[in-house]
């Protein structure tokens, strides 16, 4: 988390409000909140946006969220949101904010199931155990990833960068043995509060724990990832089930009732998540028949357009890929993949105007790196450099073939003004004591005309300034040494400036 740990060493120690334990925090409750507001709605956008297909759903998860949410002892804005994704997976952020995916709702038998669920993700906010890893230094820094076109729905937070990006690592942190062990113990605490019967959570972690022996994918890349199972989840599961008051509610009918849309959809989605794959084979033909199926079935799916339109825009058959993004777009106009993609189609049609907004609204849902570095091209072309600095820069620190591009693209921007930056340097003395400066080319292209300034004091105390060049092209990563003659340096300070570098076209 991007600036929170600048409270660090004025409150160390804080309370588990679950627990009653003292626990290594840096951060304040309010720290929490205001990270889930932050991060809540480019972490739905990274994952597939909200399954808004079905609101009785929704309201129905809500419900159920609620009432849990209602037995925790913290007082947090508890929220809870479904996701279009088919990736078994559930998380929750710091200050209340949760999700559980379409694809994980499928996979339970009933209400009791789902309590299990969400009550576990309401003690993992409450006892605030993302602030426990980030206090003890388990989210490190944050690696930003950047790839051009997203493979599947849980792909989408590749394309996030800067705070989006952050959001993503979070989503995807992995809690220990024993957060996952506390969050179990206290989340059937609650339901058991709510009136649901606490086996919902053993059946859960059985069926959770047969699954990962079986080493389903999906689930491997979702819920497992970050919730690990185990038979000791289970043993201990059973034996708070045992210390807790027997039946309540299992609610399997009312389930099935709320999730009847859904389940009813599923071979729609089944067949786009096939098509997602094809696509990734570059399978086009194959990804077309899936998403014209998907579409047969459930056309009010906009992600199934979607997909119709990346198939059109592999092809290069980008006017169509434009309709099939707007037909995604006239269903669901607040997912920021679908703007992306448009603007994308809509450059290469060369209808600049008409892709600069879609590539901004893109970015104003969730920042990536593809809008980024197409709006750094079109203000490069247009001649505003300066904006187009910015963009790079915003792509620039990302992995990934964007981050490349970006750092090109700045490195022949920049360099003539600010060779320093990319040009470091070092001083050192040869064997008779006369001083060396050895250089190195930190950026991706090939760099020439490299000259370096030397400052120095003559014999009559005077100050002198010597200039010397490097005699090659230097190669990425390339170094070289300019012997200047000037003596004797004993070390120290280095009296050197790079002054000049271009780019070797």
């Amino acid at each position: 988390m991007i600036g929170l740990l600048a409270t660090a060493g004025v409150s160390a120690c804080s309370v588990n409000p679950v627990t009653g334990k003292s626990d290594l925090i840096f951060t304040s409750v309010a720290d929490d909140i205001q990270v889930g507001q932050q991060y809540y709605a480019p972490s739905q956008q990274s994952q597939g946006g909200v399954y808004d297909v079905d609101p009785e759903l929704t309201r129905y998860v809500q419900e159920v969220g609620q009432k849990l949410a209602a037995q925790s002892p913290v007082d947090l804005p508890y929220e809870f949101v479904i996701l279009n994704n088919s990736v078994p997976n559930a998380w929750a952020l710091p200050g209340g904010k949760m999700a559980i995916n379409r694809g994980l709702l499928v996979e339970l038998d009933n209400e009791a199931e789902l309590a299990a669920v969400l009550g576990h993700e309401v003690v993992h906010a409450a006892a605030r155990h993302s602030a426990q890893q980030q206090s003890r230094g388990v989210l490190g820094q944050v690696l930003v990833v950047a790839t051009a076109v997203a493979a599947g729905d849980s792909r989408y937070g590749d394309l996030a960068v800067g705070g989006a990006a952050v959001g993503t690592q979070l989503i995807s942190s992995k809690y220990g043995r024993s957060a996952e062990l506390e969050s179990d113990r206290y989340g059937m605490q609650y339901m058991s509060a709510a009136g649901y019967d606490p086996q919902g959570a053993v059946s859960l972690q059985q069926t959770f724990v047969r699954l990962s022996e079986g080493r389903n994918q999906d689930w491997l890349s979702g819920l497992f990832a970050s919730h690990p199972p185990s038979q000791e989840r289970v043993e201990a599961n059973k034996a708070t089930a045992a210390m807790l008051p027997p039946g309540g509610i299992i609610g399997e009918d009312r389930y099935q009732r709320a999730m009847q849309k859904t389940l009813d959809a599923k071979s729609a989605y089944d067949a786009y998540d096939e098509g997602r794959k094809a696509l990734a084979k570059k399978e086009t033909a194959k990804a077309l028949e899936l998403a014209n199926k998907a579409i047969d079935e459930f056309p009010a799916e906009a992600h199934f357009h979607a997909l119709r339109g990346d198939v059109r825009y592999m092809e290069n058959n980008y006017e169509w890929a434009v309709t099939n993004y707007s037909r995604a777009l006239d269903r669901r106009p607040g997912f920021f993949y679908y703007s992306l993609q448009r603007g994308m189609a809509l450059r290469k049609l060369g209808q600049t105007d008409d892709a600069i907004a879609d590539l901004e609204r893109s970015i104003e849902l969730m920042p990536t790196a593809p809008a980024h570095y197409t709006l750094g091209e079109i203000a490069e072309e247009r001649g505003r450099k300066q904006d187009a600095i910015e963009h790079y820069r915003v792509v620039a620190k990302s992995g990934g073939e964007y981050g490349q591009k970006a750092n090109a693209r700045l490195a022949r921007l920049e360099l003539s003004s600010n060779p320093g930056a990319y040009i470091p340097h070092r001083c050192d003395a040869d064997n008779n004591a006369n001083l060396v400066v050895t250089v190195q080319n930190k950026t991706n292209i090939n760099v020439r005309g490299v000259q370096i300034a030397v400052s120095y004091t003559d014999a009559a105390g005077r100050a002198q300034r010597s200039v010397h060049s490097v005699g090659r092209v230097l190669q990425p990563d390339g170094i070289a040494s300019v012997y200047t003659g000037l003596g004797p340096y004993s070390g120290g300070a280095c009296p050197v400036d790079v002054i000049a570098a271009e780019p070797d076209l």
